[in-house]
């Protein structure tokens, strides 16, 4: 995953627990949507493994989330 996708993915967790929804959804929208077929399966497994990253609670099963 490039370094500019990561860094757009954190900030948007980090708005996200801000409860600056929208805000979060302007930075990462245009990251996904442009991502290729293959950094697009990076940031599906970044966004699994990192579920508590956006609600700032303890998910022990978060890769299980379809």
């Amino acid at each position: 995953m490039r370094p500019s996708t990561l860094r757009a993915l954190n900030r948007a967790a980090e708005l996200t627990r801000q409860n600056r929804l929208t805000e979060a959804m302007l930075i990462a929208e245009p990251v996904i949507l442009t991502a290729d077929e293959y950094e697009g399966e990076e940031i599906r497994q970044w966004l699994l493994d990192h579920v508590a990253d956006f609600t700032g609670e303890n998910h022990p099963d978060s890769k299980e989330l379809p």
